[in-house]
């Protein structure tokens, strides 16, 4: 398969209609690529294999009498996750993913408040799931990834397919629900509080994936290595490689991302900020250990000069480094947090683009990306078509809280009627994000609207900003900036807490807040840091590696 730069989606109108449009345009592409277990041995699945498992898996639900059902999916990243995650995309039934890391109350939580009546469950969830049975009386059947036979207490997955090869489609393929009913009921994992069920219909799917890929391009084949139980990869990666017929594969663990992207060298993947962070360090302290700094410098810049008159070498020239992500790479997908400038520089000098977005659970998740034939670092980019969006009481900078409306905004919070009313008013929904929107109508992220600090002089500042600044610090690995409070309970000043990587051993934390001082410098008076606190252990994380705050 060519990359298709000129591509134009076509229309669509349900996740049916969409598998049915890639198995008739290329049925012997393959859909999926992936290893199991320590096996090397890479599986092939053509998307004419991958439509008639969901009619399969879909035939035996619907016997089952559960092709409307509420069906809940344990499992960590795997194809059988996704086979299960269509098949019911395509039915007239809800699919629920559940975060396998969750404490054990809060899956529960998931699993009960969904009204899930089926779930497919994992070998490395079984025995939880054998010990809880008992607190999940309205699950009737649960189904089991990896099970060689039935056992009473759980349907073996593959004697479930097997059982659906035998039987006919039609009850099945004559499955429909409204499109504006709810199809997909995804819970906030969030940094704080009980996680909302996000109600998504099929309109909203099948607009984040039509509407998405008119301000993103993909191309031939696709790494998937974030979870799947998040809209980000769950969409945004899986949904549009379908609908672009992509090959996704699929990496057997984020330990392995190196050798995955060289096993299969994809020509796009989508990652977290912390993982671009993470590639972006290590092949810097490896150019530095080598003693190649001056070269590599030397390199970016006469690479500069030579595209500017329109010759592109890059691929040339950097080569031992792009062989590093598997040599085919063209674009990087960076969302969850915004990007260090330097870090997307560094990317594009060597012939990779990195380009961020904007998303939220709430919006499907897509609102906005950058295209990488005009990609800004200090931008999230342009809107999706079907969407409007505007500043909420801005401040005298243009700041204020982002509200988003249009064809990818959810339903509803499921059974929180109030809640939903908090956040969607006037057919707007409050993001709880602040920034603004500049000449070029692209979004400028400033931060959370509950993380923002407000000093004793009035000034706002966005810890989000600062701690971007302070990144940049090589010895500091992760920052979270809270305000300072005095007697009364007033934030006067900033504090910065930190953990330390490698360089940070014997740092005194006045060395730590110069420097600190230093990355601040261009910054106004109010948001310079004047306390340092050093941590001993990395700060709890989402599964998605974003910090908990405990403010």
């Amino acid at each position: 398969m060519l990359n298709r730069v000129d591509y134009k989606p076509v229309p669509f109108h349900s996740i049916r209609e969409m598998l049915d449009l890639a198995v008739a345009d290329c049925p012997d592409r393959d859909a999926y690529q992936f290893t199991r277990g320590d096996s090397d041995e890479i599986v092939h699945v053509t998307y004419r294999e991958f439509y008639n498992i969901t009619e399969d898996l879909g035939a035996a639900l619907t016997e089952l009498g559960y092709g409307d059902a509420h069906v809940a999916c344990l499992s960590e990243n795997s194809f059988e996750w996704i086979c299960a995650y269509i098949t019911v995309l395509k039915s007239a039934g809800v699919f629920i993913p559940v975060d396998g890391e969750l404490p054990p109350r809060d899956k529960l939580h998931v699993l009960t408040e969904s009204d899930a009546t089926v779930m497919f469950v994992s070998r490395k969830h079984e025995q939880w799931v054998r010990e809880n049975r008992d607190s999940l009386p309205a699950v009737k059947c649960f189904i089991l990834f990896g099970a060689e036979e039935d056992d009473g207490e759980f349907i073996s997955y593959r004697r479930l397919l097997e059982h659906g090869a035998g039987l006919d489609r039609a009850a099945y393929d004559a499955l429909h629900s409204d499109e504006y009913d709810m199809k997909y009921l995804v819970y906030t994992s969030g940094t704080t509080g009980i996680a909302k069920g996000v109600m998504l219909t099929e309109h909203n799917l099948v607009s984040c994936v039509y509407y998405g890929l008119h301000v993103s391009q993909i191309y031939d084949k696709g790494l998937s290595v974030l979870p799947y139980h998040h809209t980000y990869e769950s969409v945004t990666d899986i949904l549009v490689s379908l609908h672009y017929h992509s090959t996704l594969c699929l990496n057997s663990s984020l330990r392995r991302i190196v050798k995955d992207l060289q096993r299969y060298q994809p020509s796009y993947v989508y990652i977290v900020p912390a993982l671009a962070e993470f590639m972006y360090s290590s092949i810097m302290k490896n150019i530095k250990q080598q003693g190649k700094e001056k070269s590599f410098g030397k390199a970016v810049k006469l690479s500069r000069k030579l595209r500017k008159v329109g010759i592109d070498l890059r691929p040339m020239i950097f080569k031992s480094l792009r062989d590093v992500f598997g040599g085919r790479l063209i674009k990087i997908v960076c969302g969850g947090a915004p990007i260090r400038p330097e870090i997307g520089e560094f990317f594009n000098d060597i012939g990779i683009y990195l380009v961020g977005g904007y998303g939220i659970t709430e919006c499907s998740p897509l609102v906005s990306v950058n295209h990488e034939r005009t990609i800004t670092y200090d931008t999230v980019g342009k809107r999706l078509p079907c969407l409007e969006w505007r500043i909420d009481s801005p401040n005298e900078e243009g700041i204020g809280e982002i509200c988003v409306k249009g064809d990818t905004v959810m339903k509803g919070y499921y059974k929180q009627p109030e809640k939903t009313a908090e956040v969607i008013r006037d057919g707007w929904f409050y993001t709880g994000d602040y920034g603004y929107i500049d000449a070029e109508d692209q979004l400028v992220i400033t931060g959370r609207k509950k993380n923002i600090i407000v000093l004793n002089n009035g000034k706002n500042v966005y810890p989000e900003e600062i701690e971007g600044y302070i990144q940049g610090i090589p010895y500091i690995e992760e920052v979270v900036v809270q305000g300072l409070k005095n007697d009364m309970g007033d934030e006067y000043s900033l504090l910065a807490e930190v953990f330390l990587g490698e360089g940070g051993d014997g740092k005194s934390e006045q060395e730590i807040l110069s420097d600190i001082d230093a990355s601040l410098s261009g910054l106004p008076n109010y948001k310079r840091v004047t306390k340092v606190v050093i941590r001993e252990e990395p700060f709890p994380k989402t599964s998605t590696n974003k910090i908990k705050r405990s403010y």
